[in-house]
């Protein structure tokens, strides 16, 4: 496994792997990784010939007061991860070497970006969308990696790469959860013994929601509400929003049909945190 800490590293060593004829599947990420991002890798290993991954903690993405220092970072254990999923070469930028002096370009949407995460982080997106674009750009991957956890996140870079005609397709992995349900996320390291506990709440209300639906409910704001009442019960969790909106294109929906995901966000102390289920009805 080879690490670069440069644009054109990267690009020679795929450049190279295109002239053999050989795919390369990619998996972005902030590093710090767990079972969630080593499925993705999983993934790509078994879809590719070579494969990818970016660890770049990204600046662009945290808005003023988040957590942009103290986010946890790792590189050996990072990069062990890595190398025993197969991952060929990791990329492992500087933010000097992905923002140059008088850097001023950046990718921007309109709609998926403004509900859901989007309300409380306005210039979020527009840094994800930035940073991927730019990666896509570098890596030129055949196929590119993200898990449905980040379900908005993941809607969006669809979009993206239909509208700006990106010839990487996009591949939607699965949420990874702990025995007892808790999403894996590199945040949950934030969380005290007691916070971790209460963190339960989203899987465990989110199963009520979904419950609700398969026994036939589908006034949306009926499951915002079987949802919300139930993180109310733990004193630690503070919510941020508990949305129902439609899969592709991020908008509320009074009536649930079609692709529907069931989204929330909700601080357990000071830890934002977030979890979702998508349905095809």
């Amino acid at each position: 496994m080879k690490i670069c800490y440069t644009v054109q590293e990267v690009r020679d060593t795929v450049k190279e792997w295109k002239r053999q004829g050989l795919t390369v599947g990619f998996v972005p990420t902030m590093g710090y990784l767990h079972e969630g991002h080593r499925s993705l890798m999983e993934a790509a290993r078994r879809d590719n010939d070579k494969v990818v991954a970016s660890i770049f903690v990204n600046p662009m993405q945290f808005g003023p007061g988040e957590d942009l220092e103290s986010y946890p970072r790792d590189l050996e254990k990072d990069a062990a991860l890595c190398e025993g999923v197969g991952v060929d070469l990791i990329f492992h930028p500087e933010p000097e070497e992905m923002y140059k002096e008088g850097f001023c370009t950046y990718v921007d949407m309109n709609g998926l970006t403004t509900e859901l995460c989007g309300k409380t982080r306005p210039i979020h997106f527009r840094g994800v969308q930035t940073v991927v674009l730019k990666l896509f750009n570098i890596v030129t991957p055949d196929r590119a990696y993200f898990g449905q956890k980040d379900a908005q996140q993941l809607a969006v870079i669809k979009r993206m790469v239909t509208d700006l005609n990106v010839g990487t397709e996009i591949i939607g992995c699965p949420i990874i959860r702990e025995e007892d349900g808790l999403a894996k996320s590199s945040r949950n390291t934030y969380l005290s013994k007691e916070e971790r506990q209460a963190a339960l709440i989203l899987s465990k209300s989110l199963k009520l929601g979904k419950e609700a639906i398969e026994a036939g409910e589908r006034d949306s704001k009926k499951i915002i509400e079987i949802i919300s009442k139930n993180i109310e019960t733990e004193p630690l969790a503070k919510i941020d929003y508990v949305d129902v909106v439609d899969f592709a294109t991020i908008t509320p929906v009074d009536i649930i049909k079609g692709e529907t995901l069931v989204a929330m966000a909700v601080y357990i102390g000071k830890t934002r945190l977030i979890d979702n289920f998508i349905v095809q009805i």
